[in-house]
């Protein structure tokens, strides 16, 4: 069995001495996971950053086998990983998207929505640009996954994206991330504070 497509890269975990284990999403096949030979060594390093949009061939033999990808770099988010607060965003987005969303379950809405994000994260002259984007992406991930949301937050300005912010920690704790290992919530605590100070 094989797929090629479009991905996001939303996480790479460290298997054994050099592997990966890259968790992507797609438009037509949702978030996948794949595993990267070679993940952590010189030539693929710079691939394995999350945000990245890659082109991805996976492989794989029957459904209970993980398959092996192959991954081609087609847009960076490295350069932005260097400015501590897109580098909040950018992480946040992608560990929500890498824990909430299950397995191989399209949800192309998201796939168009992350991209957007990331994009506007990159290109935007400041948080300011993009914080009611994030706002609007967590909502959209509880509506998509069925736990409300509500339409897009208002958030005309920094203040109204902050407090759209804050009202959807509680539900995102509560419904998508209760029974995920790790503390993911500790990325969004960062980016949350990181953007307080600009408010200032």
């Amino acid at each position: 069995m094989q797929i090629r497509a479009q991905a996001i890269l939303c996480a790479a975990r460290p298997h054994g001495e050099t592997a990966v284990i890259a968790r992507l999403l797609t438009a037509e096949h949702g978030l996948v996971a794949g595993y990267v030979a070679g993940g952590r060594g010189r030539t693929l390093r710079p691939v394995m950053i999350p945000g990245n949009a890659l082109d991805i061939e996976l492989r794989w033999k029957s459904e209970t086998q993980l398959p092996f990808a192959r991954l081609e770099l087609v847009q960076s988010r490295g350069p932005w990983l260097s400015e501590p607060l897109p580098a909040a965003a950018i992480q946040w987005a992608c560990a929500l998207t890498a824990s909430a969303l299950p397995e191989r379950q399209a949800y192309p809405s998201l796939y168009e929505a992350l991209g957007g994000l990331l994009d506007a994260i990159c290109h935007a002259p400041s948080a300011r640009g993009w914080a009611g984007a994030m706002a609007a992406y967590e909502a959209l991930v509880l509506r998509e996954l069925g736990y409300g949301g509500g339409g897009p937050p208002r958030s005309e300005t920094l203040a109204e994206a902050l407090a759209a912010l804050d009202s959807l920690s509680d539900p995102i704790e509560r419904y998508l991330l209760a029974d995920r290992r790790g503390d993911v919530m500790a990325a969004r605590a960062i980016l949350r504070d990181r953007l307080g100070r600009i408010e200032k």
